[in-house]
């Protein structure tokens, strides 16, 4: 398997590989066995052993996890379900999925994620459940009134899709004995393809969890084998995760000591390239707790600067418009002016682990450059005689730079340019 030494814009939108899921899929392939089999259970056991929990429960998808959660947490129609507006709309639709509803909070606006206090400020005699959203992988510690919570009857449902691999103070996040559903999707910190995974909060849960994923079947896969009927004994859904996709999992999780040290020294890196950046607030996921799933800034005439960067074939994006504002949810809109702003700001850097250290610092000064052209900040100036020749290619492009300047080159980086093949730059 041949895998690009430097993304482009489509390559930051697929999954990191290292080269060992191919041979893990030809094995599914060759078995013949392509549904839910033994190697989706040793998927769910290694992950189950990786986070330090006693069981794990695969699913197709985080979407998947998040509405298998709810019905497993007994939500359902008339109840509410306290949520950020700022999240994937994924989020929202497993609570609609339910016949629950939404009751949006404010986030934090240095962490993006919500806060014990918005949470207690938000309960009504509804209230059922919480669903932090643990945003860009940072986890999301309500602790303090998990004890209010449990007493009012109200469960705590973590949307981790971001955070597989992240920790609350010492224990990985869905270690805390929280009802917690992440993401496996195709450029999460650890892809099956797509997948999903629960981490239950007892064995009844689990066993729950298991019968809704199997369409309310009580006799496993192998059972019904050996047998000439089955039992269907409640509700369920068709949410098993495939060999071919656990398979691809259990390749990257022999891998992800690797994936964390490289997205945490993705992120440092955006860190120390954008130090004193003006107008550019870098969002802090707590990187060092934390498996980065995103690098978000926040930049005035996002709209502007965000069509700059993606016409230099740079894959930025925005995580996420809030939801709040959302046509189909708009019977439960409330002004949340805080999380509005954040929609207007927020911008995601490109966040590959296949990134190097010099591709983060062409992102840096490409960002840095268009937010002075819009009137953010104040254009960095340079001062040199003769041409600057920059070749442009893909995410963050390539120079050729005959350097008039007298200097290295991070005095070019500075100047935050990324311009076409053969264009000439005259600085004054």
């Amino acid at each position: 398997m041949t895998i690009p030494s430097r993304p482009d814009a489509a390559r930051n939108a697929s999954p990191y590989l290292y080269g060992t899921e191919l041979e893990a899929v030809e094995r599914v392939l060759a078995d013949g066995q392509y549904g839910h089999t033994a190697v989706t259970e040793e998927f769910e056991q290694k992950i189950a052993a990786f986070l330090g929990v006693p069981d794990a429960v695969a699913v197709t998808s985080g979407t998947a996890a998040l509405h298998t959660a709810l019905i497993a947490a007994g939500i359902g129609l008339g109840q509410e379900v306290i949520v950020p507006s700022l999240t994937f709309c994924a989020t929202i639709q497993a609570i609609r999925a339910v016949n629950a509803s939404p009751r949006f909070i404010e986030v934090d606006p240095a962490t993006l994620c919500i806060t014990p206090e918005q949470v207690m400020e938000a309960i009504t005699p509804a209230t059922r459940a919480v669903m932090p959203v643990l945003f860009g992988g940072r986890a999301v510690d309500l602790s303090a009134i998990h004890d209010t919570l449990a007493e009012r009857g109200i469960s705590i449902i973590e949307d981790a899709a971001h955070a597989f691999g992240s920790y609350q103070n010492t224990a990985h996040v869905g270690a805390t004995g929280t009802l917690t559903c992440f993401s496996f999707g195709p450029i999460k910190n650890l892809t099956c393809g797509q997948g999903g995974m629960i981490i239950p909060r007892n064995p009844e849960e689990a066993e729950t969890i298991r019968r809704l994923r199997l369409l309310g079947v009580v006799q496993s896969q192998q059972e019904r084998a050996t047998i000439t009927t089955y039992r269907v004994d409640s509700f369920g859904l068709r949410y098993q995760l495939s060999a071919i996709n656990a398979a691809i999992g259990l390749a990257q999780l022999a891998k992800f000591k690797t994936t964390e040290v490289n997205r945490q020294e993705l992120w440092r890196s955006y860190r120390s390239a954008l130090r004193g950046a003006d107008g550019v607030t870098l969002v802090d996921p707590d990187v060092d707790r934390t498996v980065p799933h995103l690098c978000v800034v926040r930049v005035p005439r996002r709209d502007e600067v965000f069509q700059i960067l993606r016409s230099q074939n740079i894959a930025v994006g925005v995580h996420y418009p809030p939801n709040h504002l959302q046509p189909a949810f708009a019977p439960w809109h409330r002004p949340l002016p805080v999380t509005e702003q954040a929609g207007r700001e927020i911008l995601s850097l490109p966040c590959h682990p296949h990134m190097t250290d010099d591709d983060v610092h062409h992102v840096a000064a490409a960002l840095r450059q268009a937010v002075a052209t819009t009137g953010g900040a104040a254009a960095p100036v340079r001062r040199g005689g003769d041409a600057v020749t920059v070749r442009s290619a893909g995410l963050i492009g390539e120079r050729d730079v005959p350097d008039p300047i007298g200097g290295s080159d991070d005095v070019f980086d500075g100047c935050g340019v990324l311009i076409e093949a053969g264009t000439a730059l005259h600085l004054p």
